[in-house]
Formats: structure tokens, C-alpha cells, sequence
């Protein structure tokens, strides 16, 4: 089986499972997160080199007060828990991607500690894109572009894909994007994936993904035939 290097994954549906167990939104946010956990032994074991996982975006700031206060509880005890688990993240590197500044102090700081711990770790990588957006990714890549352009250390013709490319969060490009409960990108890495090859899960919610599922996404994949424009 063809194996590809990147993978990204949309996380979505946990609220939506919690709902159809008549659980509190919260409830279905830990089995998400339980499922991250397993996710991130099986791309090992199936030797995913890199892998992206889309788990807040700008707009779920928007979020109810008490959803958004228990997230934050739930984003910095998985980040102490994920720095105390030496051999889960003895072989990976972990690194945020996004508007990290948006963050708590208290959330922000175990980020930090994480990408500290982690920074010569190899040989798989996991990116954790949260404060996220595709859009603002691009604006704000454009925005340093503009910076260097302005203090003379960039000429507006030498602009060009690369230049912007490697001022975005992250300039590894997913060779494959599975989304969970829904059939569309949500602004998820919106330059990265010009090429990337999707598979939508539209009936299964993100607590409900298994395995197999990875498995069957990895077989699609193998099947393709990447052409890139070509």
C-alpha cells in the first residue's frame, strides 16, 4: 500500500455525536480528544511521516462561553498530558500552527512547553493548527511579505510562490485530507492543498472514526493516481 508522507485531518463532529447520545457538548469533546490519542499511534504505525490536525478554528471563538472555557480547560491538560507521555511523543515532533497569541496564557504556555520538549524529536511530526484559518494564514504571510518589501530587504519582483510559501505557518504540503461529518475544506490550509488528494467522511462523526476507517481512507489513496495538472 502506497503510504502518503502527510496527511491532514478535519476533526469534526464531536458536538454533533455528544447530541445524538444526549450528552452534553463537552462530553463529546473528550471523546474527541481520546480519539486523538489513538490517531496518533495509528499514523505511526502505518509510518505517516506528518500529520495535520484542524482542531480550532478563528471562528470557534465564537463559541458559547461555557463551551469555549471548557475547551481551553481541555486543550491545557491535554498539552501537560501529552508532555508526560514519553513514549508517545519520543519519536514526534509537535508544533502549533495558527494565531497562537489569541490564546489564554495558561493554554499558550503548555504550547510552548510542548514545541520545547519535542522541537529534535523525529521522525513523525504532528501539527496541531488551532486559532486557524486558511484565509488569515495567507494575510498573514502576505502581511510579512509587505514588512520586507517596506524595509528594503524585498523587491516587489522577486515576488513569487516560494517567497510566500515560506512565510506561511507551515510549508509542508498534505498529500492527502480527510475530513469527518462533512464534505468541504472549512479555510483548512488553503494554499497547502492546491494538490492534496481529499476523501470526505460525511457520515461518520470525528468520536466514531476507527482504524478501519484510516485504513480505507490509506487504500483509496494507494489507488490514485497523482497527477498534478499534468
Amino acid at each position: 500500500m502506497k503510504i502518503p508522507k502527510h496527511v491532514g485531518f478535519i476533526i469534526d463532529g464531536n458536538r454533533r455525536f455528544a447530541k445524538r447520545l444526549m450528552k452534553s457538548p463537552q462530553k463529546g469533546h473528550e471523546w474527541g480528544y481520546e480519539k486523538v490519542k489513538k490517531l496518533i499511534d495509528w499514523c505511526k504505525e502505518f509510518n505517516i511521516q506528518e500529520f495535520t490536525l484542524y482542531t480550532f478554528s478563528l471562528e470557534n471563538f465564537d463559541r458559547p462561553k461555557a463551551e469555549f472555557d471548557y475547551l481551553m480547560k481541555l486543550f491545557k491538560k491535554a498539552f501537560i498530558e501529552l508532555q508526560t507521555e514519553k513514549d508517545k511523543i519520543k519519536d514526534l515532533r509537535v508544533k502549533f500552527i495558527g494565531r497562537l497569541h489569541l490564546f489564554p496564557e495558561d493554554v499558550k504556555k503548555e504550547m510552548y512547553n510542548l514545541m520545547e520538549k519535542t522541537k529534535n524529536n523525529e521522525p513523525f511530526k504532528l501539527n496541531f493548527a488551532m486559532a486557524y484559518s486558511g484565509r488569515a494564514e495567507i494575510i498573514d504571510a502576505v502581511k510579512k511579505v509587505a514588512e520586507a518589501v517596506k524595509s528594503g530587504n524585498l523587491s516587489i519582483e522577486d515576488i513569487d510562490e516560494k517567497v510566500l510559501q515560506e512565510q506561511l505557518y507551515m510549508d509542508s504540503d498534505p498529500d492527502l485530507i480527510i475530513r469527518t461529518s462533512e464534505s468541504r475544506l472549512s479555510g483548512f490550509l488553503l494554499w497547502q492543498a492546491s494538490y492534496s488528494e481529499l476523501i470526505f467522511l460525511p457520515n461518520i462523526l470525528w468520536p466514531e472514526f476507527t482504524k478501519e476507517n484510516l485504513v480505507e481512507c490509506l487504500e483509496k489513496y494507494s489507488n490514485i493516481e497523482r497527477r498534478f495538472g499534468k
